[in-house]
């Protein structure tokens, strides 16, 4: 699937609609995704490196029985960013910010800042 441009539009469907073959489709082969939160800080991130540790992080998130809505998000022709609220049906809120940059169409580098209910 070729894909000249990313934007906020195509990352909303597939995160709001839970489609983790869709946003793994969006990444580099390469590809390595950042995660900061309150078991790994910035002086230790999570590291996904390749679309293989990406895709079995998204596989979970997306098969996990939780809301997702990306509230808002702006684009260019090299990176993209967004806001993203998640809750649990037990009540429990994800707050994240994620911060993307494309190269040759693919999704390369990806840093998601994440907050979560105590």
């Amino acid at each position: 699937m070729a894909i000249s441009k990313i934007g906020v539009d195509d990352l909303k469907s597939a995160i709001e609609g839970r489609n983790a073959a869709g946003l793994i489709a969006l990444y580099a082969d390469d590809a390595v995704m950042r995660i900061i939160d309150r078991d790994n800080p910035p002086s230790r991130p999570r590291e996904l490196k390749g679309r293989g540790a990406i895709a079995a992080f998204y596989e979970d998130v997306c098969s996990r029985a939780m809301t997702h809505k990306v509230e808002a998000g702006v684009s260019d022709d090299r990176r993209v960013a967004f806001i993203q609220a998640c809750a649990y049906p037990d009540g429990t809120r994800v707050f994240c910010s994620a911060m993307i940059e494309i190269e040759a169409g693919k999704i390369a580098r990806q840093t998601n800042v994440q907050a979560w209910d105590a």
